[in-house]
């Protein structure tokens, strides 16, 4: 299936193919949003240590292909934040039902595997520790295989980097090596990874809002979510889909 054409945000101008990169499968049919995965939990007394059934666990050659899919760019239309929502809202109805096996936890661990996105392992450390030391509810860890949470993938995609989903728990961050070139790459998997922890893009902030991604342009090195983001995280991983709605009003 061809992947539909999406322009790029003006902030990430097209850039040529570099020959020293190699090339990686593409996914087809993808619908882009501005979100880069919105991953999820959340109750009034959210787990710990609880993997979600979230996991991507495509083979290294080929990335997941979503049938009915939300994806969010590191770059993109405003016009697609419902696709944002969306995503988290389907991760977290896919694991309300773990939470009842485990009442009253305080806090809950998401995984994730980084093995496919080998290039950028040490950004992804960096933005999972960025989390984890802005944040309490909700907590990443490095868990590979089929049991992870979700996945980080790397190639070369004209359209940069982005998250997917296939609307049904299964998602992946994608890191394109053109576009971690030109930006400063730990604040773009910082970035994605904050869409897995439930927050939209809001392009039009400034720098020092990490969910603006692309907006202040590559000269922006911030990888730190300012003190409204990690408000929004703690809320969204404590009160769950309610908070999410009340989140995603505010920042649209």
């Amino acid at each position: 299936m061809n992947r539909p054409h999406r322009s790029r945000h003006p902030s990430f101008p097209s850039r040529p193919s570099d020959p020293s990169r190699p090339e990686r499968p593409r996914h087809a049919g993808r619908r882009r949003t501005v979100f880069s995965a919105a991953l999820g939990l959340g109750l009034a007394a959210v787990l710990t240590a609880v993997p979600t059934s979230a996991s991507a666990s495509p083979s290294a050659s080929h990335h997941p292909v979503p049938s009915h899919h939300t994806a969010s760019a590191y770059a993109g239309s405003p016009a697609d934040q419902a696709g944002n929502k969306a995503f988290f809202d389907a991760v977290m109805r896919s694991v309300r039902a773990k939470q009842a096996a485990n009442p009253g936890l305080l806090s809950v661990t998401i995984t994730y595997d980084a093995s496919q996105a080998p290039s950028f392992a040490s950004e992804i450390a960096q933005s999972a520790q960025i989390w984890n030391d802005a944040v309490s509810n909700v907590q990443l860890s490095e868990g590979g295989g089929g049991g992870a949470d979700f996945a980080y993938y790397e190639g070369s995609d004209p359209q940069g980097s982005y998250a997917d989903t296939d609307g049904h728990g299964h998602g992946y961050i994608f890191l394109d090596y053109e576009q971690n070139q030109e930006y400063y790459s730990v604040r773009v998997a910082a970035h994605e990874t904050g869409h897995v922890l439930g927050l939209p893009d809001d392009y039009s902030g400034p720098c020092s809002e990490l969910m603006s991604g692309g907006g202040p342009g590559p000269s922006c090195t911030n990888t730190q979510p300012d003190a409204q983001e990690r408000s929004d995280v703690e809320y969204l991983w404590e009160n769950g889909l309610a908070a999410n709605s009340s989140v995603f009003k505010r920042v649209h």
